[in-house]
């Protein structure tokens, strides 16, 4: 039997909301992307869920002021995608809402999501499940990554082993063994540190393609100088966010040395791709390939250094394996939906490290 879900994800970039229309099949196991579109932050909704990042006066208000105009424009996104495919809202089973973190704490047990999924159940008529790090939490793991059980469920092949990356502002990797095991965890910064500079020194959102960065030389010792933070050592389970990995971070690391922006934006983008094969490169011999979505598969010269860095293990996006590299992550937040529905655990124990699997998600009925 068809299930029709919508995902929808905010990650880390703050760029938009991300809204997939997913339909899913056990037998034979399938994800269809039925349709999907994206809907900006405007600049003050942007500026407002940055900010959330890091303490401030007055946070309870502005976090509850931020998470209504968040679950307006997701809902309009998803008025305007069932619009456009002549769908009903009456044959969407749930509605699968990450929300925006605004908080990441797992050393002390808690990550903080704001998406008003109350107000987005009313607004959109369709049953809202959110809130699926909660659970995780609460049984000791991280919760995060999330995304690898979708991957496993999709795209295990027991012929051959491969590993994913989701580069969005942090990059969340997933490892598929072909024994059967899966390994997943955040191998540090994806765009969060690159976006920043361009926005900064360029003017623009992004360094397209990697455009920008082309035009810089790497810098060793600032590279080395970065590598050596303790995070890129530390054992998985792991995950990080901008509570870890922000502008004072990177400041920290560039006082007292007169670089060229073009250069930091060169050697930033090499920590990326360094941290990612380095993290692949701890988990024993390299897979056969390795497949890149989110936004960083669109930065030509990140695949380039990952190819360069990995040798014989193929980089690709996941647009070889059938799937969008720019929806996967709201179509696994649309699979953890119907997994709550089900009553079928979310989580991967051997990822997050919890004590063991765990029904995931919070659920407000239309």
């Amino acid at each position: 039997m068809d299930h029709l879900h919508i995902g929808i994800m905010s990650g880390t970039s703050l760029d938009g909301v991300d809204i997939a229309l997913t339909r899913f099949s056990e037998q034979p196991r399938r994800a269809t992307l039925v349709g999907a579109l994206c809907m900006p932050f405007s600049s003050s909704l942007r500026n407002d869920l940055l900010s959330l990042c890091q303490p401030g006066a007055d946070e309870i208000r502005r976090a509850g002021l931020a998470a209504e105009q968040w679950a307006r424009l997701a809902a309009e996104g998803v008025h305007r995608l069932l619009a456009r495919h002549d769908v009903e809202a009456t044959r969407i089973s749930a509605i699968g809402s990450h929300g925006q973190t605004i908080r990441h704490h797992p050393e002390s047990g808690f990550s903080v999501q704001i998406g008003a999924p109350a107000l987005l159940a009313e607004l959109c008529g369709i049953e809202v499940i959110t809130d699926f790090r909660s659970r995780d939490l609460a049984a000791g793991g991280q919760g995060a990554p999330l995304v690898p059980a979708f991957h496993a469920w999709l795209l295990q092949d027991p012929a051959q082993s491969r590993a994913l990356v989701n580069v969005g502002g942090f990059a969340n990797l997933t490892l598929l063994g072909t024994d059967g095991r899966i390994r997943g965890f955040d191998s540090g910064p994806g765009n969060v540190l690159m976006d920043h500079w361009a926005q900064r020194h360029i003017g623009q959102p992004f360094d397209s393609n990697g455009d920008w960065a082309r035009t810089g030389q790497v810098l060793p010792e600032l590279l080395e100088q970065m590598l050596a933070d303790t995070y890129f050592q530390r054992p998985a389970p792991k995950s990080t966010g901008r509570e870890y990995f922000h502008e004072d971070w990177l400041q920290q690391h560039l006082s007292r040395r007169n670089a060229a922006p073009a250069d930091v934006q060169a050697t930033l983008l090499e920590l990326t791709a360094r941290t990612i094969a380095d993290a692949l490169a701890s988990c024993g011999p390299l897979p056969a390939a390795l497949h890149v979505c989110g936004g960083g598969a669109h930065n030509g010269l990140l695949l380039e250094r990952l190819q360069a860095l990995l040798g014989d293990c193929r980089v690709s996006t996941t647009a070889q394996l059938g799937v969008d590299p720019d929806w996967m992550e709201a179509m696994a937040f649309a699979w953890l939906a119907w997994r709550c529905q089900q009553r079928l655990s979310g989580n991967l124990p051997a990822v997050t490290g919890a004590r063991g699997e765990r029904i995931l998600g919070a659920i407000y009925p239309a």
